[in-house]
Formats: structure tokens, C-alpha cells, sequence
């Protein structure tokens, strides 16, 4: 990954949008990592890999409880214990 600091991020801006298109950048302040900056596409494609590791873990999940006897009352039972 291409890192650059904050000041250089600050002021060369249109080159780091340019450059983030490619490949994603990071950039620093102090030494330390702070942000990383990435193409719209490199964005949606993560957060769609995100959605659909959410969905499979809530079905297995789901599965998991039916196979251990949980129904709709008892989950709407869980659900109201306020305890």
C-alpha cells in the first residue's frame, strides 16, 4: 500500500485522489497511521464483501438456533426479558 503523510495528503490533494484510484493510500500524521484513502469501486467491493459474510453468519447463526430447538416464541420471549 502507498502511504503519504498528512501534510504531503494536505497539499498535493489532487494527486492523492489520483493515486487512489489504483490502489488504496495510507496516510499518516506523526509516524502513525490514521486514515486510508480508495477509489469509490475498491470501497463498494469491500463494503459488499462485508454485507455478504454478515448475511452468511446471521443464516448460519440462524440455523445453529433452530437446531437447538429455538422458535419464534421463544426468541420473542428472549427478546422481551428485560432482565
Amino acid at each position: 500500500m502507498k502511504e503519504i503523510t498528512a501534510r504531503d495528503a494536505k497539499n498535493r490533494f489532487g494527486r492523492l485522489l489520483d493515486s487512489s484510484q489504483s490502489t488504496p493510500v495510507c496516510v499518516t500524521k506523526k509516524g502513525r497511521a490514521v486514515s486510508v484513502v480508495m477509489s469509490i469501486e475498491q470501497y463498494e467491493r469491500l463494503r459488499g464483501a462485508a454485507w455478504e459474510r454478515l448475511a452468511e453468519t446471521m443464516d448460519s447463526l440462524g440455523a445453529e438456533a433452530v437446531g437447538h430447538g429455538l422458535t419464534e416464541a421463544g426468541l420473542k420471549t428472549l427478546l422481551a426479558d428485560e432482565s
